[in-house]
This record gives C-alpha cells, structure tokens and sequence, in this order.
C-alpha cells in the first residue's frame, strides 16, 4: 500500500509532464486515443467523487463563518470568467463551436486544483476551499443556465439534458464521496491517497481523447485558442484579486478569491462540451487544463515569496492538497 502511495503523490506531483507527454502522443496518434471518447463522463464522475472524499462538514461551516467572502467568490466566478469568456470569442471572431467552446470553460466551477495554489501561496485555503465546494454545489444550476443565456445564439443549447448531465457527473459523485468519507472515515483516508494517481490518469484521458478528435482544428487555429485561453485565465486572476480587493477582504482572502476566479473544472467542460456540442467545442478545455496549471503555481510561487512564516490557511487541509492536484 505505501507503495502505491508514494506512486500516486509522485502522479500528483508531476502531473503537468503526464498532460504534455500525452498531449504530444495523442496529438501525434490520435487513433489510439478516440475509443476513450465514450467513457469521458464516467472517468469525470470518479475524479468528482475523490473530491468529495476529501470534503468535511468543516468546509461547509466556513459559509457560515465567512458569508461575505464566500459569496463574493463564488459571485465573482459565475460573473468574471463567463463574462471574459464573452468578450473574448466577440473581440476574436471566433467560428461557433470554438466560441462556444470558450464560454462553457468560463461557465464551469472552480477547479479543486486552485485549493493547492491557494495553500502553496499562503491564503486562506479553508475559504478557497469553501468557494470551490458551493461553487460545484451551485453547478448544475448555473452552468447550463449561463452557458443558456451566452451561447445559445451561437448553437443550440439544452439546458435542461445539460443540467442532468452536471447533476449525474458533479453532484451526485461529489454527495457520494461525501457521504464515504463521513460514515466510513477510516475507509475514505485510505482510499484519498490513491485519488491523485486516479484523478491524474483520468483527467490525462479526458484531454487525450479531446486532443486525438480536435486535431485538426487544433492545427487550423490551435495558436488563436491558445491565446484567447491565456488571457481569460490571466484577465481572471487580475479581476479575481481586484473584485476582493475592493470589497475589502483580507489579503490572504484576496488570493484566495484570485484562484478561486481564474482555475476552472476544465475536466466538467471538456466532458459537456463531447456530449452536447462536438470535440471541437472541448478544445480550449483541454488547452486550459494544461495552461492554469503553468500560471497557477507560477503565481502561487511569486506570493509565497512574498510572504514569510506558515501558510495561513487551516492546517488540517495540508492532507487535501495532495488529492487537489488533478487539473479540473
């Protein structure tokens, strides 16, 4: 068992060479990888429920100890990035699948990955994780319902087969690994650390099988979608930051808002956007996946460096971290 413990931290730990090693091998022999298109929703659905393993009352007990600051985090996300996404396939003209494809990133919850960077920049991780707890809670309402609003002049959208589709591959997994962890506490703690080897390999062969049925377009205009998701992630730290600044939240909460904005569950966008739209639709998922885990830890880092003594999130999450790393 240490074994495959020390297996699965060194999986979480290097997650980003696995991303681009077979980012690279996909893009190269897509053949190999389209099969996986089938199973995309099932392998979200574990990552969702490793999630949920890793959750505790505690983390829903920051609502109510901080109402402000999680609102205004979960506010800023659900307007911020779908916002940003908006004007950005406007201002780049973007054809219809990519556009829609951008603005159902913008649409999903915070990414749990954004709870490590939070953490490794010494904010207060127990309101990021609070944040991205509600926010995925708050999904399969406000996902469809955005993407609906913002999207449907391009392409038809279902709201409502969407708001199934978030409810059976984020809720319901997220309530389940709740559930184990809070009756079979002993069985959850054994099993989180394998999660980050389980999320890892699932969400490496979501992006695969993205990239395999996109390569194509990726070629066509790949270097136009690789910006514009660079800038809706960047643009999303600096209004992330500024939004709490001017509410007046702590400094510590700033940063954790900051993460909160601009990391996304780019595995919930690359999955909605194969079963609703086209694979087409999951590319600028598959491109930010791998690109908020480049500017995250480098932000991450720049603040920790900033800042002496401990972190000042809440200890206890230091054990949470290592099942966040996989890049939703």
């Amino acid at each position: 068992m240490n074994g495959l413990n020390k297996i699965s931290d060194i999986a979480g730990k290097t997650f980003i060479i696995w991303i681009l090693l077979f980012g690279v091998i996909s893009f190269t022999a897509p053949q190999g990888f389209l099969w996986i298109k089938p199973y995309v929703s099932i392998l979200l659905g574990v990552v969702m429920f490793g999630m949920g393993m890793t959750l505790s009352m505690n983390d829903f007990k920051e609502v109510g100890r901080k109402p402000k600051s999680v609102l205004a985090g979960i506010a800023a996300h659900y307007v911020i990035m779908p916002g940003l996404a908006y004007v950005l396939v406007l201002l780049f003209e973007l054809p219809p699948e990519l556009a829609v494809g951008v603005i159902l990133v913008g649409c999903c919850p915070s990414g749990s990955a954004s709870n490590v960077m939070t953490f490794l920049a010494k904010g207060d991780t127990a309101l990021a994780v609070a944040v991205a707890a509600v926010s995925t809670l708050l999904a399969p309402l406000l996902t469809p319902a955005i993407i609906y609003l913002l999207a449907s002049s391009w392409i038809k959208v279902d709201a409502g087969k969407m708001f199934a589709d978030v409810m059976l591959v984020i809720l319901i997994p997220v309530i389940l690994g709740v559930f184990v962890q809070f009756f079979f506490k002993k069985q959850a703690e054994g099993a989180t650390k394998a999660m980050p080897l389980v999320s890892v390999v699932a969400i490496t062969a979501i992006l695969s099988t993205v990239i395999a049925g996109s390569r194509d377009l990726i070629v066509e205009s790949g270097w136009i979608v690789l910006l514009v998701v660079v800038l809706h992630n960047l643009a999303g730290f600096g209004l992330g930051f500024l939004a709490a600044r001017l509410l007046g939240l702590s400094y510590e909460a700033q940063k954790a808002i900051t993460f909160e904005v601009g990391m996304q569950n780019s595995g919930l966008g690359a999955s909605l956007a194969i079963s609703h739209f086209s694979p087409v639709a999951a590319v600028p998922s598959a491109i930010f996946s791998f690109w908020h885990n480049v500017s995250g830890p480098l932000l991450a880092s720049y603040w920790a460096g900033k800042s002496g003594g401990s972190n000042d999130g809440k200890p206890s999450l230091e054990g949470k971290m290592v099942n966040a790393r996989e890049a939703r």
